[in-house]
C-alpha cells in the first residue's frame, strides 16, 4: 500500500523541505494542506504552481491530494461554496492531485436538507472534475462523522467523481468498528486516513501504533494498492511531539501492518 504524508503535521515547512522530508523517509506521496498561511493555497501563482510540480516530479513524491477546508453541506447559498469548489479544483488540478478533500461542516443536526444541499452543489462541478482528474472526497468529519451520515450524502450525490475519505479517528469517536465503515462506504471510498491518540480524552497526535486506534484492523479491509495517509495533528495541539523525528518510524510501521 502506498503511503501519503500529510503536510499539516509539519506547520511552517517550506514545501521542498516537505517534499524531501517524504522522499528521505519511505514516504510516496503527500496531502498538501491548503490554506492562506500554507505554502499552498489557492491564489497561487501560475509559475509557483509549476515550480511545485517540478518539485514533486524530481522527488518523485505523487500530490496525491489538496485538503481543502471546504465545507460542502454548510449553510448559507451554493454559490460562493460552488466557486470555491471549481478554485480549489483548478488548483488541485494544475499541481496534479488526484483528489480534493472538502468538509461537510453541516452544523448540528443536520439532516436531509444539509444533504441536500450538499449534493447539489458537488453535481454543480462534479463533470468538471471528472474532466480534470480530480475527484472530490468528503472526509469522515464534523456532522458526518459517522460512516452512515456521510455514505447518504454520497448515495445523494451519486457521481463517480465524488467519494469518501475515511478519517479512522472520527468514524472510531462516532462508536465504529472499521468493518462497519468499510460496509457503509466502501463503494464511495477514496482512501484511508489514519492516526493515533492515547484516548476519546486525549486527542494529542501519537506516532501509528503508540495509542489506542485499530489502524491494523482499518488497513486489513483495504486493497494493496489503496493508498493510507498519515495525518499528525501538530497544529491543534502545541504539546505533541515534533513530527520530522518520527517520519521513518512511521512509515516503517504502517508499510509493516501493510504487509501483513
Amino acid at each position: 500500500m502506498p503511503l501519503a504524508l500529510a503536510t499539516l503535521g509539519l506547520p511552517g515547512t517550506p514545501l521542498d523541505r516537505v517534499v524531501g522530508l517524504a522522499a528521505d523517509h519511505g514516504w510516496h506521496g503527500l496531502e498538501l494542506r491548503c490554506a492562506p498561511d500554507q505554502p499552498v493555497h489557492p491564489e497561487l501563482t501560475v509559475p509557483r504552481r509549476r515550480a511545485a510540480v517540478r518539485l514533486f516530479t524530481r522527488a518523485g513524491i505523487v500530490p496525491l491530494t489538496l485538503a481543502s477546508y471546504l465545507g460542502v453541506a454548510a449553510p448559507g447559498p451554493d454559490g460562493p461554496v460552488v466557486a470555491d469548489l471549481r478554485a480549489h479544483l483548478r488548483l488541485a488540478a494544475d499541481l496534479g492531485c488526484r483528489h480534493l478533500r472538502v468538509f461537510p461542516r453541516g452544523g448540528p443536526g443536520a439532516g436531509a436538507a444539509a444533504d441536500e444541499g450538499a449534493a447539489r452543489r458537488l453535481l454543480a462541478v462534479a463533470e468538471e472534475a471528472r474532466s480534470a482528474g480530480v475527484r472530490i472526497l468528503v472526509e469522515t468529519h464534523d456532522s458526518h462523522r459517522s460512516s452512515a451520515a456521510l455514505a447518504a450524502l454520497l448515495d445523494r450525490a451519486g457521481h463517480p467523481a465524488v467519494g469518501a475519505l475515511w478519517d479512522l479517528l472520527h468514524t472510531w469517536l462516532a462508536g465504529e468498528e472499521p468493518r462497519r465503515t468499510h460496509q457503509l462506504l466502501g463503494r464511495h471510498l477514496g482512501y484511508v486516513q489514519v492516526k493515533d491518540v492515547a484516548s476519546a480524552d486525549d486527542l494529542t497526535p501519537l506516532a501509528p501504533g503508540a495509542g489506542v486506534l485499530p489502524i491494523a484492523d482499518c488497513l486489513h479491509l483495504l486493497p494493496p494498492d489503496g493508498w493510507i495517509a498519515w495525518e499528525y495533528e501538530a497544529p491543534w495541539h502545541p504539546g505533541a511531539a515534533p513530527l520530522a523525528p518520527q517520519l521513518a518510524a512511521g512509515a516503517r510501521h504502517l508499510a509493516a501492518l501493510a504487509r501483513q
